[in-house]
């Protein structure tokens, strides 16, 4: 059941829905529910709805709505609020990916942390369905939990200058692709040639929040048939 929401201000065109304040799977049919419920209430008002793990950021036009009318809609979108079922039939979205060191420098602190195999690391990771909690640090990188148990790790103490586009990776209970080029601190296993962002698609990020999400091992010779970029991985 969800805990009594908080609405933070977040400015004169904006209110902050503190829905959960931990991060859980089951966050999810609540958040998607309510994006889904702000885009029908508030319509042409609305601006921006992004949701989190734990809330949803309302970003409407105060030239048409005030702040005091935008918070008294919100009240009664919450206290009207039915979670979306979590449909364990809804389609996969799969993300070919080639584990391997050269591309996944990070396996062997994996194996080290975890004493287990790198087919055992691979089996757990791929073997999970993931959910999209949130977007953002980079167009089109896309959050995603909860990593079973067993691969926990925590971020590098110093992140990477540059992390190549397509590498996955994970960080705490939490896995991701990234979309491009771009300087990070989580550890890399692999490699995915699935185009992540496209700012010339309708959706433009390949994954959406509370999408289900699959890792699938594939072969190198695989990995750049589909596109795959195998240059190995250069630290600094």
């Amino acid at each position: 059941m969800i805990p009594q929401p908080r609405l933070e201000n977040a400015g004169m065109d904006a209110w902050l829905v503190r829905l959960f304040d931990t991060i859980d799977e089951r966050n999810m049919g609540w958040i998607t529910a309510l994006v889904r419920d702000c885009e029908r209430a508030f319509g042409e008002w609305l601006i921006d709805v992004v949701p989190s793990y734990t809330t949803v950021l309302v970003q409407f036009d105060p030239l048409q709505l005030d702040n005091v009318e935008a918070r008294r809609l919100l009240q009664q979108l919450l206290a009207e609020l039915t979670p979306d079922a979590d449909d364990e039939t809804a389609p996969v979205k799969e993300l070919p990916v080639w584990y391997h060191p050269s591309v996944g420098p990070d396996m062997a602190r994996l194996e080290q942390h975890t004493g287990l195999s790198t087919d055992r690391l691979i089996e757990l990771h791929s073997g999970h369905c993931y959910r999209v909690f949130a977007l953002g640090f980079a167009p089109g990188f896309a959050f995603m939990g909860t990593l079973p148990e067993q691969l926990e790790l925590p971020r590098l103490d110093t992140p990477r200058p540059r992390v190549p586009a397509g590498s996955v990776a994970i960080a705490g209970r939490q896995t991701a692709a990234y979309p491009k080029a771009s300087p990070g601190g989580w550890n890399l296993l692999g490699r995915t040639p699935a185009r992540l962002f496209d700012p010339h698609s309708k959706g433009l990020s390949l994954l959406q929040v509370g999408d289900r999400v699959r890792f699938v091992p594939v072969s190198k010779t695989e990995f750049e048939r589909l596109g795959g970029d195998s240059t190995p991985m250069k630290e600094s």
